[in-house]
């Protein structure tokens, strides 16, 4: 059972989730100026077994079909476990889950992300994996998990690390052959590079290129790039310029520094400067692409689905992400299975332990929902012609991804700095202007006493 003093820290922990957390984009469409319409609360019921175990996610976009199609083959297999499934939105879930816990009510197994493990670890509601890794007596093989550090937190693990997901870039190869640019081109290797082809890749009315006098910015039929979910693909640009968010030991903000500068400069320029990438206010990246508007796009990989189900007419395919500082970086998160910390019954205990082990040896199941099995050997048996976008994300989240740093005051900063950036896209602040005034509300949540 939960102390009383972390069933009151829970109850303010929700209510400032309430307070401050802004709703959490879908797996559907990330954070896009025209959202996706809210997804309804899916509840299903999978099997008829004697041990019932509880399930909560947030996957609810084409990646949660997926995983009830998991679910329910998880129950053929066992059928001597039941699995009651409620998915919410990421937001919704979150609020749900740390109000269950005060109430006596949580779920047995839940989803959350590598960038929220020292938030609830905190509250003490996650409880620690060693027990299931080989490592220490259990089946999981250790070694084979690319990115499980992200999921320790104070030398202890939490949970089984599901996926890699993040950012990667898409490419419509129809606007390239509109545009009279050879499919086969290589990625760009540098800024100059991409700015070179996402400016042949910019049409207006009349033909015209943005580096041509006549160019009519203001009647454009495709474009070279976008910009999809803002803040993550800043957070992909921020390493590659050499910066960070906040400094190694938590303490200090560091959004502001030269890094952070060079980024946030370099996608204005694309709006403003070069005309390659419009204004995200304006037009909708994530639909830009769909619609066939947008010849190469930074986004998740969560975007496979979008592609395969609903646009056959588009031919695509994928690059690392967009290499535009001196190194290559990329944005990267996790799904992460949990085992509640309260869960006592030894019964449900042991149909949680299988069902999370279940779910991480089929990662190839997972696969397609377009994220990157977390497991390195099931990554390698992945067939590239039906999964090219996990398999090339999947190595650039293992030679470069990096995760959002560790801090119980993640959610508030990265809602602090957020609507920042956007204000600089929108040109209503300048970058120095947006990102100082970033760095002074995130550094507010940081030095904010502890309770």
């Amino acid at each position: 059972m939960l102390k009383r003093s972390a069933l009151l820290a829970l109850f303010v922990f929700a209510m400032a989730f309430s307070a401050f957390s802004a709703p959490a984009p879908t797996s559907a469409q990330q954070a896009t100026n025209t959202p996706a319409p809210t997804p309804t609360t899916v509840v299903a019921d999978s099997g008829s077994g004697s041990v019932k175990i509880t399930y909560w996610n947030g996957l609810t976009g084409g990646d949660g079909g997926v995983m009830q199609k998991m679910v329910d083959a998880f129950v053929k297999e066992n059928p001597d476990i039941a699995v009651h499934s409620e998915a919410y939105v990421w937001d919704v879930m979150f609020q749900k889950l740390t109000a269950a816990f005060v109430a006596g009510e949580a779920p047995d197994v839940f989803v959350l992300h590598t960038a929220e493990i020292p938030q609830f670890a905190e509250l003490g509601i996650l409880r620690t994996s060693d027990d299931m890794f080989d490592t220490n007596g259990g089946t999981l093989p250790f070694k084979d998990f690319a990115g499980i550090q992200a999921t320790k937190y104070k030398d202890k693990y939490y949970g089984v690390l599901f996926d890699n997901h993040g950012f990667g870039t898409w490419v419509n190869l129809n606007l390239f052959k509109t545009a009279g640019v050879d499919e086969n081109t290589p990625a760009p290797k540098n800024a100059d590079e991409f700015i070179k082809l996402a400016t042949k890749l910019t049409l207006d009315a009349n033909g015209k290129h943005p580096d041509d006098p006549a160019f009519d910015v203001k009647n454009v039929t495709q474009w070279g790039t976008a910009i999809d979910w803002a803040r993550v693909q800043f957070e992909s640009f921020l390493p590659q310029f050499g910066g960070t968010l906040i400094s190694e030991d938590g303490k200090k903000v560091t959004i502001n520094g030269e890094g952070g500068k060079a980024a946030l400069q370099f996608m204005v320029d694309m709006i403003y400067k070069y005309h390659i990438a419009p204004d995200p206010s304006a037009v909708n990246g994530y639909n830009g692409f769909q619609a066939g508007k947008i010849a190469i796009m930074p986004t998740g990989t969560w975007f496979r689905n979008v592609l395969v189900d609903q646009h056959p007419e588009i031919k695509w395919k994928p690059w690392p992400m967009i290499q535009v500082g001196a190194k290559p970086a990329t944005w990267v998160n996790g799904h992460v299975l949990f085992i509640a910390s309260t869960l006592e019954d030894q019964a449900k205990l042991k149909a949680a332990k299988k069902f999370v082990e279940y779910l991480s040896n089929h990662g190839d199941m997972w696969a397609a929902a377009g994220h990157v099995p977390a497991r390195i050997s099931i990554q390698k048996t992945l067939d590239e012609k039906t999964y090219p976008s996990n398999i090339l994300f999947g190595q650039g989240f293992q030679n470069y991804g990096i995760f959002e740093p560790q801090s119980v005051n993640i959610t508030e900063l990265t809602n602090a700095y957020d609507p920042e950036i956007t204000a600089a896209l929108n040109k209503q602040k300048t970058v120095d202007q947006a990102l100082n005034d970033a760095a002074t509300r995130m550094q507010a949540v940081l030095d904010r006493p502890v309770r």
